[in-house]
């Protein structure tokens, strides 16, 4: 195979912006090129989800003494997406009580990745 040859061929929607550029992206043996994108960003987004994709996860846990029963959470820094579903599972298992701030860490280090999961919302007592 030389140097030019093509690896991977893949189709990707950038994420990064509203722009939504549709990338082409080839994985070569010297690296990648990517094309379609308008700015560095792109390129950037398209070659980490080729190597290393991560998300940021928004979802809630139980709350109690408030007078709601869900507090809404996030990861503080965007984790690997292969350990979405392990992260869900465990956050399925949190209760949290009232008050809690927006920003509290709620989970440290969830599931040693070294992000914390952090409270989105500032949830009095009822």
């Amino acid at each position: 195979m030389s140097a030019v040859d093509t690896l991977i061929k893949t189709e990707l929607t950038c994420i990064v912006c509203p722009m939504g550029c549709h990338l082409n992206v080839e994985q070569l043996e010297e690296g990648f090129k990517v094309e379609g994108n308008t700015c560095k960003r792109g390129e950037k987004y398209a070659v980490q989800e080729l190597t290393n994709p991560t998300r940021v996860i928004t979802t809630t846990v139980k709350l109690e003494n408030s007078y709601l029963q869900l507090l809404p959470v996030k990861t503080e820094d965007p984790i690997p997406k292969g350990m979405i579903f392990d992260i869900m599972e465990a956050l399925d298992k949190i209760i949290v009580n009232a008050p809690v701030k927006v920003g509290d860490v709620i989970v440290e280090n969830i599931l040693d990745t070294g992000v914390n999961v952090i409270s989105a919302k500032t949830m009095d007592v009822m």
